[in-house]
């Protein structure tokens, strides 16, 4: 049996979560189709991180709840 999945975006233009579900045979093809859409997305969202900002990509079950997180974060580094 195929389970739902919504993606949800923390920031950027293609912020908030997918209101269509997307079927996957299990969380180990939800992961590789996430990290798939991340990959594709990266040059972009690299390109308009600012210091100290967060971008984050999470998967969540058909409740809504997260299942996995990926997260792009621009630090400032004191010296």
């Amino acid at each position: 049996m195929m389970s739902l999945y919504f993606f949800r975006i923390s920031t950027g233009r293609y912020s908030g979560a997918a209101d269509q579900p997307y079927e996957f045979e299990d969380r180990a093809a939800a992961w590789t189709e996430m990290t798939e859409v991340c990959a594709n997305l990266l040059g972009s969202i690299a390109r308009g991180l600012k210091p100290n900002g967060e971008w984050r990509m999470e998967l969540l079950d058909e409740n809504k709840k997260p299942v996995f997180c990926i997260s792009l974060v621009g630090e400032v580094v004191s010296r």
